[in-house]
């Protein structure tokens, strides 16, 4: 009898080990589902975005009556100390799962834009800005997008045009939205707003939907196909290279430099944007209506880079890229139409476009896979460091010529000359041959 009442569950162990999965019984691969979460938690970084707070730099100023150089020294020491956030948040997600990490981010950061919504002194905001680049612009959109890798592998790079595409529609209407209330009802109202979404809406979709990998929900990942996958046996070719390695070849200077110095204008123009409209004569609106155009040929230049960046050639691509930037750069100071600010605004768009593709494509190509986190964290150090002195340089030149075309000027010059310098660099891969073993290990 005993034997017999032991055997039972067993049975039943051994039956439910073959049921299918749930998850498997849906028309689509979960990792889909998993995709549009991830592209609304990085819309949820905007707060913790130089764009996102560029939206409030006017009416914040003019409340709480800071300067603008002020105000860039609050934004670099913001940002500089926000960058340690994305240290060891990716350990925290593989541990406890993006469910868990993705759920409690929002909830945070939604509770601290809600205060800084509250805030009316120097030294709160201070914390509250850092705070909110942190959580937002480091450990959320870090968070974000190893969300995609840990779903997609055969078709990565299709998942990750799709996630840009939806992030750039969420994008494209938070920024109006958020402008819209700012002008209405002022920056507090739209700041308590944008953390009571986090909290209501964010959070309750991660906790309901999100799951820490295919495996613990007995799927297999997309595309972890069967030996001999010509994907796989592809990916094996590529070299691999230490960061040492890495920065021994101009390509990696060149390549880090020319995205980090686009981060230094997105980030400075998207800070004083309005303010710099404004001194060129152009009503409020047309700074949102900027951004929108921007982000919408920004799509553009995603999808057409990742069509030319397929076909090779990724350093003339980068060339393009800053060759579009500083044309837009030296035209700013004399635009006197809106048509004219939409140019510039295309222009930049599809510069930072090119830059996305590149920035997320160039190193595993060139360097491969193994020391893959290293060295793109070296060249995402350089792109915060860069983003955060953006701003601090704009408002000095303005605070000390009276006008930006110093600085914009300048700017055109040396990105120039770094798109000569990206047009001619040699791009050699360096390192081993087979990574298998490393990335095993």
């Amino acid at each position: 009898m005993n034997t017999t009442h032991n055997a039972e569950p067993t049975a039943m162990t051994a039956a439910s080990a073959v049921l299918p999965s749930p998850y498997a019984r849906l028309r689509f691969y979960y990792g889909w589902t998993i995709l549009m979460v991830a592209a609304l938690a990085m819309v949820g970084t905007l707060p913790g975005r130089t764009q996102g707070l560029g939206l409030i730099t006017e009416s914040l100023l003019r409340d709480l009556n800071l300067s603008r150089v002020e105000y860039a020294n609050i934004n670099l020491w913001a940002t500089l100390i926000g960058a340690l956030f994305c240290i060891g948040v990716g350990r925290l997600q593989d541990k406890a799962g993006s469910r868990i990490v993705l759920t409690v981010l929002s909830l945070v950061l939604g509770m601290v834009v809600i205060a800084m919504s509250q805030t009316s002194t120097l030294w709160p905001l201070f914390a509250l800005i850092t705070l909110t680049r942190g959580l937002g612009q480091s450990a959320l959109s870090v968070v974000s997008l190893a969300m995609v890798g840990q779903w997609f592998h055969r078709r990565l790079d299709k998942a990750m045009a799709i996630y840009s595409v939806v992030m750039s529609i969420g994008f494209m209407v938070a920024f109006p939205v958020v402008g819209s209330v700012v002008k209405e009802s002022g920056w507090r109202t739209a700041w308590a707003g944008i953390g009571w979404c986090l909290i209501l809406v964010l959070a309750p979709i991660a906790l309901a939907l999100v799951r820490r990998s295919p495996e613990s929900v007995g799927l297999r990942v997309e595309g972890h196909a069967e030996k001999g996958n010509p994907d796989l046996a592809a990916s094996a070719d590529v070299p691999s290279s230490t960061l040492a390695q890495a920065l021994r070849t101009p390509a990696f200077w060149v390549m880090a430099t020319a995205s980090a110095l686009y981060g230094l204008v997105a980030s400075g123009i998207g800070l004083f944007n309005e303010s710099i409209l404004n001194q060129r004569g152009f009503a409020e609106g047309t700074y949102y209506n900027s951004l929108v155009v921007t982000a919408m040929t920004s799509l553009v230049g995603n999808f057409l880079g990742g069509f030319l960046t397929a076909k090779g050639g990724m350093n003339r691509l980068m060339a393009v890229a800053m060759l579009l930037l500083m044309i837009g750069l030296a035209a700013l100071p004399v635009v006197r139409t809106v048509a004219e600010v939409m140019v510039v605004a295309v222009l930049m768009g599809i510069a930072g476009g090119f830059v996305m593709v590149l920035f997320f494509s160039f190193w595993g190509r060139v360097y491969g896979r193994a020391h893959l986190g290293q060295i793109q964290g070296a060249a995402q150090m350089m792109t915060v460091l860069a983003s955060a002195v953006g701003p601090l340089l704009l408002a000095e030149c303005i605070d000390r010529t009276g006008s930006y075309a110093l600085m914009f000027y300048l700017l055109a010059l040396i990105v120039g000359l770094l798109g000569v310098a990206a047009w001619f660099v040699k791009v050699e891969a360096t390192g081993y041959r087979d990574d298998r073993d490393s990335l095993q290990r």
